[in-house]
């Protein structure tokens, strides 16, 4: 009879489970991940961590949400605001509770699904791990997950939101993780000037200046700034001076190799115009002062990237060329689309 009656209840308890399960996956809807054409296979493992409505806008409302912070001060969108490419212009360094400031600044958020490191350094080795770098920093929202998980715990809204997500009320720290994934990775953008161009579209032409932009930058820039990206999703020391407060390496504080010293991550040049101030700490403002630096401000060192070694040259026509040329490749549609926004209660 005990073993009848121990048999029935594992019997109901994978039932329960099986259904509820079930139920999830008929209410849940799918969201289908976008893989523009001539485009490389993105390296983010979507079978570990499927898009779905649910799971997005979750992901958004936390985003958005400065919850997450030790003080309920600071959110994620508190440094990569949406219309700047989701960066960081207000000031050279990132921002956190308190008036604290801290040591880079806050880099774009678009196309990670292609990225296989994540920060300056790549201190952080997976997407989904991404958000724990800022929730504990102490410079930022200088919090816990155990606290994080108290507050969401202890809110309606989210315990809600995350059982629509994930069919079970309870908020854990994988959950948490996943549902920031679905919103951040789903930051996609193709559809500048530039890409239209090379779709071919109808009507859609570089001008003369622009045209001739493009042929510069692929002569002087493409080796790092790999189209379509925009980026080699690498590191390189790109000869920037030591900066004189943080006396930053970058690289070499993950790796411990020296060769890695000055290396920064290569950042995509994607909605460049509106992503200032430019460089890992923020020194630049213009895309003018970037140009100046590659072409007469280059540090020659040991470490300085291959791709860098040769002198940069360009006239003052041709500067202004690769910068009505890098302009192209601002995503208005982008920038301003209200699926990426502020979410409406």
């Amino acid at each position: 009879m005990k073993r009848n009656s121990l048999f029935n209840i594992i019997l109901l308890l994978l039932s329960f489970f099986f259904f509820s399960w079930k139920n999830l996956e008929e209410s849940s809807e799918y969201i289908s991940f976008n893989v523009p054409k001539g485009w490389p296979k993105p390296v983010y493992d979507f079978k570990k961590n499927q898009l779905t409505s649910e799971g997005f806008e979750l992901g958004r409302a936390l985003f958005y949400d400065p919850i997450l912070s030790r003080d309920s001060t600071i959110s994620c969108s508190s440094c990569h605001l949406q219309y700047t490419g989701f960066a960081h212009t207000d000031h050279a360094l990132s921002h956190g509770i308190d008036g604290r400031i801290g040591t880079r600044n806050a880099p774009t958020l678009v196309n990670l699904a292609w990225t296989k490191v994540f920060n300056s350094d790549g201190g952080v080795l997976s997407l989904s791990a991404q958000p724990i770098n800022p929730i504990t920093n102490s410079q930022e929202m200088d919090n816990t997950l155990v606290n994080v998980l108290d507050k969401l715990n202890q809110s309606k809204k989210y315990k809600s939101l995350f059982n629509k997500a994930f069919g079970d009320s309870l908020v854990t720290t994988k959950k948490l993780l996943q549902a920031i994934a679905q919103f951040t990775v789903s930051l996609q953008t193709y559809n500048s000037k530039y890409d239209k161009v090379m779709r071919h579209e109808k009507d859609i032409f570089f001008t003369d200046q622009e045209e001739n932009g493009h042929h510069l930058f692929k002569r002087n820039c493409e080796s790092c700034h790999k189209e379509p990206l925009l980026t080699n999703d690498n590191f390189a020391d790109n000869g920037l001076p030591m900066d004189k407060d943080y006396k930053d390496y970058g690289r070499v504080n993950i790796t411990q190799n020296p060769k890695d010293s000055f290396n920064f991550k290569v950042p995509t040049l994607r909605n460049i115009e509106f992503t200032y101030p430019y460089m890992h700490d923020g020194r630049f403002m213009k895309l003018r002062e970037v140009i100046n630096f590659y072409t007469d401000g280059k540090i020659k060192r040991k470490t300085l990237a291959k791709e860098l070694q040769k002198p940069i040259i360009l006239n003052e026509n041709e500067k202004k060329d690769l910068i009505a040329f890098l302009k192209t490749l601002t995503d208005k549609e982008f920038l301003f689309n209200p699926k990426f926004s502020f979410p409406k209660e």
